[in-house]
């Protein structure tokens, strides 16, 4: 008997969801098909998974699975007063495979950890000294915004911005879990103002609006200071030296 056309389309249906649900629920760090596989550098090892070598299990100590210096803290004598120290697969080979990093965040007073996010992690802050005001910024232009204190946790989905601020005097100190063995960062600021090469100053001016002696002045504080600012690219620039490359080209 031959399946009518509603019959078919609800099985066609029925088959996206489950992919879909199926695709969604792996959309992470991917679930281990061995108990462990600590990172190594050694160019001989054999199994490659999640960009990191597998040591050899036979050779793998406890200390592999030991981090020390967490207790260490950051250095709040900067410009934002805060350091994020993230202890990802790079620092701790371990974590390779398991899906978790750690990080710790110092505040100096009023210091601030500058809006950013983690594209490949959603992260579980919690403060265990100090008070703090974060935020979270939707994919609609929506801002969450709250005071924190010692004890209080808060959730940062992974790829929206977020940010803390130091409300005191006195230092703070926050610790961060991950869903990801590495879930990177992207800062802002240094996203828009701090890339090598430089974006266009015609994007910038449009897009913010302004004119080039202000984004100059924004630039000046986030490129590195080897590198010259008033060196900026055009649209203009780039289509006459295409123009150029192209008249070469014949």
């Amino acid at each position: 008997m031959e399946m009518n056309y509603h019959t078919t389309l609800f099985m066609v249906v029925a088959l996206l969801s489950i992919t879909t649900h199926l695709y969604v629920a792996n959309a992470a760090d991917p679930p281990l098909l061995q108990d462990f596989c600590v990172g190594t550098n050694d160019p001989n090892a054999s199994v490659f998974v999640n960009g990191q070598f597998c040591k050899n299990p036979k050779d793998v100590e406890v200390e592999d699975f030991i981090h020390k210096g967490f207790h260490i803290r950051g250095d709040t004598n900067t410009t934002l007063g805060a350091e994020a120290t993230l202890v990802d697969v790079n620092r701790f080979p371990a974590l390779n495979t398991l899906g978790v990093a750690l990080a710790r965040i110092d505040f100096g007073p009023f210091g601030l950890n500058t809006p950013h996010l983690h594209p490949r992690g959603s992260e579980i802050f919690a403060v265990l000294e100090g008070t703090l005001y974060a935020g979270i910024v939707t994919s609609n232009y929506t801002l969450y915004d709250a005071v924190l204190r010692k004890g209080d946790m808060i959730v940062f989905p992974q790829g929206l911005i977020h940010f803390q601020l130091n409300l005191g005097k006195s230092k703070a100190f926050a610790v961060a879990s991950f869903g990801s063995q590495n879930p990177g960062r992207v800062n802002i600021a240094d996203g828009v103002f701090g890339t090598r090469p430089r974006i266009l100053d015609d994007v910038l001016t449009k897009g913010f609006q302004v004119d080039e002696t202000v984004i100059e002045r924004l630039r000046a504080q986030f490129l590195s200071k080897n590198l010259s600012t008033n060196t900026g690219r055009s649209i203009i620039k780039l289509l006459a030296q295409e123009d150029y490359l192209a008249d070469d080209t014949y």
